[in-house]
């Protein structure tokens, strides 16, 4: 009997892991079984030394579609459904808890649960003709969980408007609400994606996981607690060969090499 085929990809180039969700007849769907791959690789490439940026792309005409509707009308019990969320925010704060950044390559539509992961990657970049939409509304399943997401990407008024609207937002406009760090033609986004990638890579991949845990935890202090949190980690930053390397490389006017101490 044939195994079946995996739904997400995985590979690896020069320090950059590219992840691709690959149901594309379904729209890159995060059906159980979608979510349950996504996860196991990102827990491996949470212990994995030799990755440093992650890329989270989609195969087919769209980045993905949100949720597998079809698999959450063929199974009404609670159960499978409270899981099935469940699981959905495992991934969501995995990807906040990753060590490495992850960048979301974002191609035709993203929507609801899709729109959600591209607001929970660390940045995303968007070609021309991406739409972005939270549409739960207009059926009937309001985007509870997208809009933890999404409302701590936007502003709250743009979040509010495109979670009671449910209508498709532009790239440009994701892009003026800051769902988007960049917006590039279609035929560039494969390289753009990769340069933005390739130019994380190249920083000490020990000091970038130490700023990314810290950007998320400040976030929730107060401003006093915040500042006296990000000293702590500065002073502890400063104590690192990284840092005493990159110091040094600077002043020396030469490339640092990065020992990840």
């Amino acid at each position: 009997m044939d195994e079946p085929q995996p739904s997400v990809r995985r590979q690896d180039r020069d320090g950059i892991a590219t992840l691709t969700l690959d149901r594309p007849a379904a729209r890159n769907a995060l059906s159980s079984a979608v979510l349950a791959e996504l996860l196991d690789h990102l827990h491996a490439i949470d212990t994995d030394p030799t990755v440093h940026v992650v890329v989270l792309a989609g195969e087919g005409p769209a980045f993905s579609a949100g949720h597998d509707l079809r698999e959450l009308r063929d199974n009404p019990e609670p159960e499978f459904r409270t899981k099935l969320f469940e699981r959905c925010s495992e991934v969501m704060l995995a990807i906040l808890g990753l060590r490495q950044p992850v960048v979301a390559k974002v191609h035709g539509v993203a929507t609801a649960a899709g729109c959600q992961l591209v607001a929970t990657c660390d940045l995303a970049v968007a070609g021309r003709s991406a739409r972005f939409a939270t549409p739960g509304v207009n059926i009937g399943l309001f985007c509870s969980t997208p809009m933890v997401a999404l409302s701590r990407a936007v502003g709250r008024k743009q979040a509010m408007e495109m979670l009671l609207t449910g209508e498709l937002i532009s790239a440009q406009a994701a892009l003026a609400h800051g769902l988007v760090n960049r917006v590039v033609p279609a035929d560039e986004l494969a390289d753009a994606t990769r340069a933005l990638a390739e130019q994380i890579a190249h920083a000490s991949p020990l000091v970038v996981g130490i700023g990314k845990q810290a950007f998320y935890r400040q976030l929730d202090l107060p401003l006093p607690e915040a500042y006296a949190y990000a000293s702590q980690v500065m002073v502890a930053n400063a104590a690192l060969e990284d840092a005493q390397e990159g110091i040094g490389a600077f002043l020396e006017k030469r490339p640092p090499a990065w020992r990840g101490k």
